[in-house]
C-alpha cells in the first residue's frame, strides 16, 4: 500500500503496480545485497496476498454451495488476506479484522524476513501484535453459516426423496455439501442427523446404488464416514444395514470406494459390540484378511489391518478370525495363554477346518505346545490330540511334528494299559498313520520313550496285539499304521520279517473280507504292500484260509468297489503263483477278463489318471506276466491268441506311467525268452507235407516250401509275431524307452533288449536290422552316461555281449569315451561289473591296454 503511495496510484489499480515492481526487479537484479532481495521477494508475496479475487457468490466458501440454495457472504465477512470467509475474526492494532490464522502467518513472514510487523491493507507498521477477538462479526458470520447449513440440508432432502429422477450430477453435489458440512462444520452433524439426512442416504445406497455407479457410491462413502463421528448417526447406520453396504463396497473397482468403505468400518469397528456384529457378516472377515496380505494397496492393506486388529480384542472373534485364516490371534493365546485357554484354542483348533498353508502355519508356530498339551491334564491331553490329528492331515507337517517329539507321546496313549477312552486310541492311531504315509522323515526316530523305532519288532508286535484287543475302529487306524511302514522302502523288508515272525500274517489276511469297509480297504492295502517281501508265505495263508476264491470272485464283481478291485488284482499280480497254480487259480477265463478288462481301461482311460487307475492298469498287465512267463504249451497258446506281443507293446508308449510301462517291459522279456523254447520253435517250423501228393507238391510247390527265416531265431517268425521282438515290432519301441525318466523302466527295457542279444550267433545274424533300428547307439550312448549303480550294472552286461559281436567291435574300436566309461567301471562298480568291464574291455585291447581276459571263452568274438 505504501509502494502504491509512494507512486501516486491507485491502490485498485493491481496491474499497473505489478509492473512497477517488475521494473523494480529488474532494477535489483545486479544487486548482491541480501537484504535488498530479501525485500523484493517480501514485496512480491504481500502483493500476491492482497491481489488476490475475493470469492463471490457460488466461490464465497470452500462449501461450493448451490446457487440457488445460498446466501452470499457480506464482504467484510471475507478476509483480506485469504479472500475467504472468516471463522474465528480478529481486530489487529490498525482497527482491520482477519482470520486469526492467516494474520499470525502474516505476523511470522515479516519477523523470517527481519522486517516490522505491518498491517497488510493500510501497511502501517504495528507496534505490537495483539489480537483482539471481533466478537459481533463472529456472531454475524456463524449466523449466516448456519442459515447456509439449513438450506444446504433443505435442499439434500429434497434430492434424496428424488434421488431416482435427480440428474447424477445433482446427486454428487448434494453429498460433497453433506461431507463438507460434517467436516468444516461439526457442531452442524447434529441437523443433519435429526433432519434424516443419514437414513435417506443409506436407503439410497440400498435401492440405488446400481444406477448412481462407483463414484457416486464412494461420495456416499465419504459423507457417511465423516457424520460416522457423530455417535448417533453412527448408530443410526449400523442400525440401517450401512456395514452390509460397505462390506458390498470392499470389492469396487474404484480405490478410493474401497478405501473409504474401509473407514467407515474402521469408525464403527471402535465399538465393541460392533466388533462381535461385524465377525458374523458374511464375507467380512475374508475380504478383510485377503487385502491385508495386498501390498499393491499399502493404504487398503493398512486400514484393513486395523479393523481386524480391533476385532482381535473380542474373544468371540477368534473363532470367526481363524476361520477366515488370520490365525494369530488364535496362537497367540494357544501360546501364552493360560492352562483354560490353551485347552479351549485346542478345542478350536480341532473342530475348525483349515487350509494347507494354515495347517503349515498353525504347526510351525504352535505345533510344540500341543505336543507338550499331550503330556498334561486329560482335558489337555484330548484337546490337543485331535487338534494335533487336524494338522497332521497335511503331509507336509509330518518331519515337523516329529521333530517336536509326537510319536513317543502317541504311542504311550495307544499302548496305555489304563483304561484310556478308545476314541483316543482310535484318534492317536490315526494321528500316526496320517504321519507314518509318507516316508523319509520318521524311520531314524524314537517312536517310544525306550527309543524303539515303529520298524522294530517290539512296536510291530504291540501294534498287531492292539488287532485283537481294539474296536474295528482301532484295528482299522492300526493296519493304516502298518500299511505306512510297509510303504517306506527303509522299512519294509523289517516290517514284513516282523509280521511272519510274530505271525501276524494270519490276523491281517482275516479281515479282507471284513464287513467294515475301511477295515477291508486297508487290510487289502496291507496285504498288496507285504505281497512284494513275502508273497510265498502269503500264498499259503490264502490257499489256507480259502481267501483266493473270495477274491477272484470280487474281483469279477463289477459291483465291488472300483479301488477295492485294483488292490486285489495287484495282489493277484504279486502273488508268485507256480505254473501249475496259474492254470488251476487263474486258467483261461480270468485271462479272458483281464484283456477285456485292460481294453475297457484303454478306452476310459481319456483324462483320468487316478491312483486306482494306475492300480487297476498295473495289476491287470501283472496278472498278464503270469501266463507270459508260463512254459506251459495252454498258456502258450493263450499267449498268441489274446496277442499279448501288442498289449505289452502298447503300454510301453509315453501314454503310461511308470508302473505300466514296467510291467509291460517286463512281459516283452517273458515273451522274448518263450521264443527259444522248443515247444515253440516246433511249433514255428514248417511241417512236412505227407499223403500220396507229397511227390507232386515238391515238384510243383518247392519254393513255396522254404522258410522265410528270422535273424534272430533261425526259423520262420510270422510277422507280426506273439514272441519274437524283432518280428512283433518291439524292439524301435523299447529302444525309446531307454531313454525314460525313471530307472526302473530303463532297467526293465535293457533286460527285455538282452535277450536279442544274449546269444552270439543270434546277434550276428541279426546285427544289420539290430543296427537300423539304432539298438547298438542307443545302448552305448546310455552307458556312457550312467552312473553307479544297477542300471550300470544291467547295462555293462549287455555292452560286454554287444563287443563280441566282429560288426558291433569295429565300429566302436575307436570310441575314447567308452573305454574311459569301461575303466570307471572296473574302477568302481561292484564284482559283476567289475567282471564285465573287464570282459568287454578284454574285446577292445588293441585301445584300452587291458592284459587279456583270464576266462578265453567270454573273450571269443563272434565273426
Amino acid at each position: 500500500m505504501d509502494l502504491a503511495r509512494a507512486l501516486g496510484m491507485d491502490l485498485g489499480d493491481h496491474g499497473r503496480l505489478l509492473e512497477q515492481i517488475k521494473l523494480l526487479r529488474s532494477d535489483l537484479v545486479v544487486s548482491s545485497t541480501v537484504e535488498e532481495r530479501r525485500i523484493l521477494m517480501s514485496v512480491e508475496k504481500i502483493f500476491d496476498s492482497w491481489s488476490a479475487t475475493p470469492c463471490v457468490m457460488e466461490e464465497c466458501t470452500r462449501s461450493d454451495f448451490e446457487e440457488d440454495a445460498q446466501i452470499p457472504p457480506f464482504k467484510n465477512f471475507l478476509c483480506p488476506l485469504t479472500k475467504e470467509v472468516m471463522k474465528d475474526p480478529v481486530v489487529v492494532k490498525s482497527s482491520q479484522t482477519y482470520e486469526r490464522s492467516a494474520i499470525k502467518y502474516w505476523f511470522d513472514r515479516c519477523l523470517e524476513d527481519a522486517q516490522d510487523p505491518t498491517c497488510p491493507v493500510t501497511g502501517q507498521v504495528l507496534e505490537n501484535l495483539e489480537l483482539k477477538p471481533n466478537i459481533g462479526l463472529k456472531g454475524a458470520i456463524e449466523e449466516w453459516v448456519n442459515r447456509n447449513i439449513e438450506l444446504q440440508i433443505k435442499s439434500a432432502l429434497n434430492c434424496l426423496r428424488e434421488v431416482g429422477s435427480s440428474p447424477i450430477e445433482t446427486t454428487e453435489t448434494m453429498l460433497d455439501n453433506v461431507y463438507r458440512i460434517s467436516e468444516e462444520y461439526p457442531e452442524s452433524r447434529y441437523k443433519v442427523r435429526n433432519a434424516g439426512v443419514v437414513s435417506l442416504v443409506v436407503r439410497m445406497l440400498k435401492d440405488q446404488s446400481k444406477r448412481m455407479g462407483s463414484q457416486i457410491r464412494c461420495k456416499a462413502l465419504m459423507a457417511m464416514f465423516s457424520m460416522a463421528k457423530d455417535e448417533e448417526s453412527k448408530i443410526i447406520m449400523i442400525e440401517e444395514g450401512m456395514t452390509r453396504l460397505a462390506i458390498r463396497s470392499l470389492t469396487a473397482r474404484l480405490e478410493k470406494e474401497r478405501e473409504y468403505a474401509l473407514r467407515l468400518l474402521l469408525e464403527f469397528s471402535s465399538e465393541e459390540g460392533y466388533c462381535r456384529k461385524l465377525a458374523l457378516e458374511k464375507g467380512a472377515l475374508v475380504l478383510l484378511s485377503s487385502m491385508t496380505t495386498n501390498l499393491e494397496y499399502p493404504t487398503l492393506s493398512n486400514l484393513a489391518e486395523e479393523i481386524l486388529k480391533n476385532m482381535e480384542m473380542i474373544e468371540e472373534n477368534v473363532e470367526h478370525l481363524a476361520m477366515a485364516g488370520r490365525y494369530q490371534p488364535l496362537l497367540t493365546r494357544l501360546c501364552k495363554g493360560t492352562e483354560d485357554v490353551k485347552v479351549q484354542i485346542a478345542i478350536l483348533l480341532g473342530k475348525i477346518p483349515l487350509t494347507n498353508s494354515g495347517k503349515d502355519y498353525i504347526a510351525r508356530k504352535g505345533g510344540r505346545v500341543l505336543v507338550d498339551m499331550l503330556s498334561s491334564s486329560v482335558e489337555g491331553r484330548e484337546s490337543s490330540l485331535q487338534a494335533l490329528y487336524n494338522l497332521s492331515t497335511l503331509d507336509d507337517n509330518a518331519t515337523l511334528l516329529v521333530n517336536f517329539g509326537l510319536l513317543p507321546a502317541l504311542t504311550d496313549i495307544l499302548f496305555a494299559i489304563a483304561d484310556w477312552s478308545s476314541d483316543l486310541k482310535v484318534l492317536s492311531a490315526s494321528t500316526i498313520a496320517n504321519i507314518l504315509s509318507h516316508s523319509g522323515h520318521w524311520e531314524l526316530s524314537p517312536a517310544d520313550k525306550d527309543g524303539h523305532p515303529m520298524q522294530s519288532e517290539f512296536i510291530i508286535r504291540r501294534l498287531l496285539e492292539l488287532l485283537t484287543l481294539s474296536t474295528e475302529q482301532c484295528q482299522a487306524a492300526v493296519i493304516h499304521i502298518l500299511c505306512g511302514i510297509a510303504s517306506s522302502p527303509q522299512a519294509s523288508d523289517l516290517i514284513a520279517t516282523h509280521i511272519r515272525n510274530a505271525g501276524g500274517i494270519s490276523a491281517i489276511v482275516s479281515y479282507l473280507d471284513h464287513m467294515e469297509r475301511d477295515l477291508r480297504t486297508r487290510a487289502l492295502k496291507l496285504v498288496n504292500l507285504l505281497s512284494e517281501k513275502m508273497g510265498q508265505v502269503l500264498v499259503e495263508e490264502l490257499t489256507d484260509a480259502d481267501k483266493l476264491p473270495y477274491l477272484k470272485e470280487k474281483l469279477l464283481d463289477p459291483q465291488f468297489e472300483f479301488g477295492e478291485r485294483a488292490e486285489i488284482v495287484c495282489i493277484l499280480a504279486r502273488l508268485p503263483f507256480s505254473v501249475d497254480e496259474v492254470r488251476k487259480i487263474l486258467g483261461p477265463d480270468f485271462l479272458r477278463w483281464a484283456v477285456s478288462k485292460l481294453k475297457e481301461q484303454k478306452l476310459n482311460s481319456c483324462g483320468k489318471n487316478s491312483a486306482s487307475t494306475r492300480s487297476m492298469v498295473e495289476g491287470l498287465l501283472g496278472l498278464l506276466l503270469h501266463y507270459a512267463r508260463s512254459p506251459d504249451p495252454e498258456m502258450l497258446a493263450l499267449v498268441r491268441e489274446y496277442n499279448f506281443m501288442s498289449i505289452f507293446r502298447e503300454h510301453i508308449s509315453n501314454r503310461s506311467h511308470e508302473r505300466a510301462k514296467q510291467k509291460a517291459a517286463l512281459g516283452l522279456k517273458y515273451l522274448s525268452e518263450s521264443s527259444r523254447l522248443p515247444t515253440l520253435r516246433g511249433y514255428s517250423e514248417p511241417q512236412p507235407p505227407s499223403g500220396f501228393c507229397v511227390p507232386l507238391v515238391f515238384i510243383c510247390s518247392k519254393k513255396s516250401m522254404a522258410p522265410v527265416s528270422c535273424p534272430l531265431h533261425s526259423i520262420g517268425c510270422e510277422e507280426d509275431s506273439s514272441f519274437c521282438l524283432l518280428k512283433g515290432n518291439a524292439i524301435k519301441p523299447l529302444i525309446d524307452l531307454l531313454n525314460d525318466e525313471n530307472t526302473q523302466v530303463q532297467i526293465a527295457a535293457v533286460d527285455a533288449l538282452s535277450t536279442v542279444v544274449s546269444d552270439g550267433q543270434s546277434l550276428k545274424n541279426a546285427a544289420e536290422e539290430l543296427g537300423q533300428l539304432g539298438l547298438f547307439d542307443a545302448v552305448i550312448s546310455l552307458f556312457k552316461e550312467v552312473r553307479p549303480g544297477e542300471l550300470q550294472e544291467r547295462l555293462i552286461a549287455m555292452v560286454e555281449n554287444l563287443l563280441r559281436a566282429e560288426a558291433v567291435l569295429q565300429n566302436y574300436s575307436t570310441d575314447q569315451h567308452l573305454v574311459r566309461a569301461l575303466v570307471e567301471a572296473l574302477g568302481h562298480g561292484n564284482a559283476n561289473t567289475k567282471r564285465h568291464a573287464r570282459d568287454a574291455l578284454t574285446n577292445l585291447r588293441q585301445i584300452s591296454g587291458v592284459g587279456p581276459s583270464s576266462n578265453p571263452s567270454r573273450g571269443k568274438k563272434t565273426k
